[in-house]
């Protein structure tokens, strides 16, 4: 399995889309404690995933936000802290850890914002969105479940806030293709996820992605699964004609 790789020209364009992107969802870092579960993410150095939240704990300047490898005890008892002071925080979490999480501590989360990023390749059966919103709501006790969507490739991340649908910054755009015809890019509809990220200066910025979605006249899209195990044709076979 080769991991894909995205060299940044300068770091800082990266920085400052995260920077933007969390100010527009979620207000200023500083208000928060920013708490990341995020294993096998912490193992890889270059992960963007990880510098994203490792960037967000270090705007944010409250003594409590950090990573959590495998002490997820100590992510409980930080959590129950902040609870008990009503502390704004927000927790990203890989989907698998997250489960096992929320299975091992169930516990009531009001002044948490839990933001699941995806993740579970190898780590057991695919869950559907619904399923594992409805699973980490109930043992959390909370109204809302948050997405990120973003990936290697982009400088940029999409966010749910209160239900599965998914908003891009302003700089960033969702389109859908069809799926036998690469070049039939819609605004609206289903089909392959489409994304243009206008902070990837230095690089490609539009990004046909293997991702099944649907993108709707607000602009939100939603991603259904992935393409993988579909048969090949659009981009795959105009890759086999040349």
């Amino acid at each position: 399995h080769i991991r894909s790789k995205h060299f940044v020209h300068v770091l800082y364009d990266y920085e400052t889309s995260i920077m933007w992107g969390c100010r527009q969802f979620f207000g200023e870092p500083e208000q928060y404690c920013i708490l990341g579960l995020l294993p096998s993410y912490l193992e890889r150095p270059n992960s963007s995933l990880v510098h994203m939240v490792k960037h967000l704990i270090d705007e944010s300047k409250h003594p409590k936000s950090g990573f959590f490898l495998s002490n997820t005890q100590q992510l409980s008892e930080v959590l129950n802290e902040m609870e008990s002071v009503a502390q704004p925080t927000l927790l990203f979490g890989v989907t698998f850890a997250l489960l096992d999480f929320a299975r091992d501590y169930p516990m009531r989360l009001s002044a948490t914002c839990v933001i699941e990023t995806g993740g579970m390749k190898g780590r057991g059966e695919e869950m559907l969105k619904p399923e594992l919103h409805a699973y980490l709501k109930q043992q959390f006790e909370c109204q809302h479940i948050y997405s990120e969507y973003g990936m290697t490739e982009l400088l940029s991340q999409a966010y749910s806030t209160n239900d599965d649908v998914l908003y891009t910054p302003s700089w960033m755009s969702a389109f859908v293709r069809d799926l036998n015809d690469p070049l039939d890019v819609q605004h609206t509809g289903k089909g392959g996820i489409q994304i243009a990220d206008l902070a990837n200066l230095h690089a490609c910025s539009f990004i046909a992605t293997d991702d099944l979605g649907e993108v709707l006249p607000n602009g939100g899209f939603r991603i259904h699964g992935r393409i993988d195990h579909t048969e090949m044709r659009g981009c795959s076979l105009l890759s086999l004609s040349f």
